[in-house]
Parts: structure tokens; C-alpha cells; sequence
């Protein structure tokens, strides 16, 4: 067998560290018209890529993705995480602080505290979409088109994943 023919295979880096957990506050919805009371969470997050070998005999550098996915990971620790595209959750933005309603429920936070994203409904789902995209924008550049598909998984409760895997 070439080594041709050897570097054709398909291969997957997996990432899932201690270090890849963030705090946050969310709530979402359901249902239509029920929303959950504002509590938070330790999340962990993890990762994975599936592609060919290259001329190192590896996927991608392991830290290279390590590093990107960190960063992405430490913006969202320490916030409040909001959707800006729910259809019944007002999120408005001025210098100092957001306001998010529901229905007859308001919020007030402080802006530096808060992260808006730009999903329906901040679910384990979205957010590991929205982690997914950030990570193949951070790892494009370094990496081009060498990779198949980047799978995210976000765990909100030591077992209950949300996951989102996206074509490269």
C-alpha cells in the first residue's frame, strides 16, 4: 500500500479537556409560551474533527484547536447568555445595559455581563452550533479546507449533551 493511499483514510481528532467548561446563566423556552426561571449552569464543552492525514501525519495540531476552542469557550464563562433571535424574547441592547422581556417577565442586566447570541432559544443545541461556527472561522485560516466535518457537544448537566455537527 502507498503512502499515497494510506493518507486517504478517514481520521478524527477528539477534544475534551477539564479546562473546556464555562459558567453562564440562560433561560429558555418551550412549549410556546413557557419560560424558565434564569439559572445557570457549568457547561463543559468538547470537539471533534474528522478529515485526512497530512504531510505531519496528523489531522489538525492538536493545539492549534485546543487553543481556539478555549478561547471561544472563556468568552461565554462568567455571563448571562441571551438569544437575539427568539421570536417572543425582546432582547434590546443600549450602552450600560440589555433588557430582555418575555411576555410580562423583565430582565436588566449590566452589557458587559452579557453575551447575545444569535440563535432562538439558548439551548445546549444552539450554542454548540454557535461554538461550531466560531471554531471553523478561528481554525479556517490555519487549517483551509483539509477537514470533512467539526463536531461540537455541550453538556449542561454532567450527562445531558447538546450537539451540532457542521460540514467544514
Amino acid at each position: 500500500m502507498s503512502g499515497q493511499t494510506e493518507r486517504k483514510g478517514q481520521f478524527r481528532v477528539h477534544l475534551h479537556k477539564q479546562q473546556l467548561v464555562f459558567s453562564a446563566a440562560h433561560f429558555i423556552t418551550f412549549d410556546g409560551n413557557i419560560c424558565e426561571r434564569l439559572h445557570g449552569h457549568n457547561y463543559g464543552v468538547r470537539a471533534e474533527v474528522c478529515g485526512t492525514l497530512d504531510e505531519n501525519r496528523y489531522v489538525i495540531d492538536f493545539i492549534a484547536f485546543r487553543d481556539a476552542l478555549a478561547d471561544i469557550v472563556g468568552r461565554l464563562d462568567h455571563h448571562v447568555l441571551l438569544p437575539r433571535s427568539h421570536p417572543a424574547i425582546r432582547v434590546t441592547e443600549q450602552e450600560r445595559e440589555v433588557t430582555a422581556v418575555f411576555e410580562d417577565r423583565r430582565w436588566i442586566f449590566p452589557r458587559e455581563d452579557c453575551i447575545i447570541l444569535p440563535v432562538i432559544n439558548t439551548t445546549a443545541e444552539e450554542i454548540a452550533q454557535w461554538i461550531a461556527r466560531q471554531l471553523r472561522g478561528a481554525l479556517r485560516p490555519r487549517v483551509g479546507d483539509a477537514l470533512n466535518w467539526l463536531e461540537v457537544g455541550v453538556d449542561e448537566n454532567n450527562g445531558q449533551w447538546g450537539i451540532c455537527r457542521i460540514d467544514w
